[in-house]
């Protein structure tokens, strides 16, 4: 199903909540997949912002959406950096929960890194951190709209129209 709000195509609405280990698809314009992970479900996106769902997005692409290998699901192969979103890009169908695969260790970078609009930087539950640790994200809650940017600028794909 073509949305002309967004590259990401509509492919199964949920309501159900995402868990840590849960593995998505997405879809691109191309009809090709690409694969998340749930990293967390307690990030803090600001002082008054607990609960958000920390993302990573892999590199790998398919043509089937089945659960890639799991060296592909490894924090060297993210396409772009750690996200920190809501529930909004499941409830409207552009993630699809495929698997959940138990986090450990391998799994998950050593730090995670967000830029803040002051320049400052943060991890994932508010400490501070002294510089940019890469990859460095962006500080706050993404929508499925900048989630689909981030993706469509990192695969070379003209962003959808505003």
């Amino acid at each position: 199903m073509s949305n002309a709000e967004t590259n990401l195509q509509v492919l199964s609405p949920s309501r159900k909540k995402p868990k840590v280990g849960d593995v998505f698809a997405l879809q691109l314009p191309d009809g090709r997949y690409l694969f998340g992970r749930v990293i967390s479900t307690e990030a803090m996106a600001g002082p008054s912002m607990g609960g958000a769902i920390l993302i990573y997005v892999y590199r790998e692409r398919s043509d089937q959406k089945e659960l890639p290998e799991r060296a592909e699901l490894r924090p060297d192969r993210l396409l772009v950096s750690p996200i920190m979103t809501n529930q909004q890009p499941w409830t409207k169908g552009y993630f699809e929960t495929i698997e959940n695969l138990p986090v450990d260790g391998d799994d998950v970078l050593d730090q995670h890194c967000f830029r803040r609009w002051d320049g400052r930087y943060f991890d994932e539950a508010l400490n501070e951190l002294p510089g940019p640790i890469e990859p460095v994200g962006d500080y706050g809650v993404h929508s499925y709209r900048t989630i689909d940017d981030e993706i469509s600028d990192a695969l070379g794909f003209d962003r959808a129209p505003d």
